[in-house]
């Protein structure tokens, strides 16, 4: 296994809430897949874990090197957890060819957050 890009980003929680608060079913529409909607609103604080995921789909897309372009988009980069509550990433669509383009076949994923800020790492393996 090898170490392929590196990925970091952090929101501001407030920036997030925010954003659900002004247009929360478009914005949430716009970014997220349904998976991580009906994870995140199951919290009792949706818009830190909404800021987290939002910071890994940055994250994934800076170690993509494209960031949310060249036919990447926010919704085919999905942060999803296992039964132990783990995150993992799985993309769709143009992320995932992107992906494959460049033999990234794995993803290693940490997820942060405090009331004020939320982060992400990613490591993309070959």
């Amino acid at each position: 296994m090898n170490l392929i890009s590196l990925g970091l980003d952090f929101v501001e929680v407030s920036r997030i809430r925010s954003m659900l608060e002004k247009s929360g079913d478009q914005f949430k529409a716009r970014v997220f897949t349904e998976g991580e909607v009906t994870y995140c609103d199951t919290c009792a604080s949706p818009a830190m874990h909404y800021a987290a995921r939002f910071a890994a789909k940055e994250a994934v897309a800076k170690a993509l090197g494209t960031g949310l372009a060249e036919g990447v988009f926010w919704r085919e980069i999905e942060v999803q957890r296992d039964a132990k509550g783990a995150p993992s990433v799985m993309l769709h669509g143009g992320a995932a060819l992107k992906a494959r383009e460049l033999g990234i076949r794995d993803w290693r994923v940490s997820l942060t957050h405090t009331a004020e800020l939320a982060g992400a790492s990613v490591a993309a393996v070959g």
